[in-house]
């Protein structure tokens, strides 16, 4: 006899419902198409575990997450999930997955394995990602070939443990990345505070129901913050992975850095890969686990992580702060509980 997970009891949701796992048709019909489960007959939210049969119908198709014996008609899940309904193909959501890469993504990843002429960098993909020497900027130039001294010297520009930011050049036929740094954008990552988000990818699912929030593909995965009093400008890189790092802003913006292709040798030094850290104030610091804060409690809501959400959201926090702070109550620089849902309240209301 099969597991039958039930679904939680509704709570208050600020998005969009959960993935449906039936029809509903435009007079408020329930179309279960001969579906058989006990699940799906009881609650509007189907939640599967591996093994279990979904149907025998011979009408479906059997979708990602699904599997079907040669020569019979029963569909089994492969995984613990939503069960979703696209026409007459069925499929099973995964409660939770990792990031899968694609060409053009923007990525945070932490470089885990040195190799001889590349590094193995953990992007919270099922593969590790590669990256190799010929794909960075060097410094002496950017177009000189990659000579044996640089392959002796690899461990100088990256090495195990250092944060980068990259872009997904390629992909391998079992689904790894290949990334790139030549970009003044991309490089090694210093001067600031990195952390991991679930629910990476938190974009509308094929039924309508949103996915648990996390950071989505936008316009801008880099963007700056101005930050008030003495907590300077922050720079804030929203990985499509899920990693995010949040640094105090120094010196040039690698936007102010308009140079060509062939001069880029020119703004190419050793100190681009120094891991040594500047000094960095204690107003800089409390700026940046107030932008940490804000992010996480978007995640636990369930809403979208984008720079318009982030940047809405940190100036809420900063509003109700002087709200208890004018009513006498002092400022606090804990955010969570119901100070967090307040924040996120107010971040949607000025989203719309």
């Amino acid at each position: 006899m099969p597991i039958q997970i039930l679904p939680p009891a509704p709570a208050i949701s600020l998005g969009n419902e959960g993935a449906q796992a039936v029809d509903i048709d435009d007079e408020g019909d329930v179309d279960m198409g001969g579906l058989s489960l006990k699940t799906a007959l009881e609650s509007h939210a189907a939640i599967v575990t591996p093994g279990e049969v979904i149907t025998d119908d011979p009408q479906w198709m059997r979708g990602h997450g699904t599997t079907q014996e040669e020569g019979e008609y029963a569909i089994c899940s492969t995984l613990a999930g939503t069960l979703i309904k696209t026409n007459k193909l069925l499929s099973v959501a995964p409660l939770r997955a990792r990031y899968r890469p694609s060409i053009g993504d923007l990525l945070v990843g932490r470089i885990v394995q040195v190799q001889s002429r590349r590094w193995l960098v953990d992007v919270a993909a099922p593969l590790l990602a590669q990256l190799q020497i010929a794909a960075i900027n060097l410094p002496g130039g950017t177009l000189r070939k990659r000579t044996a001294v640089d392959e002796l010297n690899i461990r100088s520009f990256f090495s195990e443990g250092d944060l980068l930011v990259a872009e997904v050049q390629a992909l391998y036929q079992d689904g790894s990345a290949v990334l790139h740094t030549r970009s003044l954008k991309y490089g090694k990552l210093r001067n600031g505070y990195f952390m991991s988000v679930s629910g990476a990818g938190g974009s509308l699912g094929p039924s309508g129901g949103r996915k648990k929030g996390g950071v989505v593909r936008s316009r801008r995965q880099m963007f700056t913050m101005t930050t008030p009093g003495a907590g300077g400008e922050l720079d804030v890189i929203l990985g499509v992975n899920g990693y995010v790092w949040i640094a105090m802003r120094i010196g040039d913006t690698t936007e102010e850095k308009d140079v060509g292709f062939n001069r880029m040798e020119e703004v190419v030094g050793k100190e681009m890969y120094s891991s040594q850290n500047a000094s960095i104030p204690a107003a800089t610091r409390r700026e940046i686990a107030r932008v940490a804060a804000v992010i996480k409690a978007l995640v636990e809501v369930g809403v979208r992580v984008d720079e318009d959400m982030v940047v809405k959201a940190y100036e809420a926090s900063l509003e109700l702060d002087m709200d208890a702070e004018m009513d006498g109550y002092g400022t606090t620089e804990f955010i969570g509980g119901e100070r967090a849902r307040q924040i996120v309240e107010i971040a949607l209301e000025r989203s719309k």
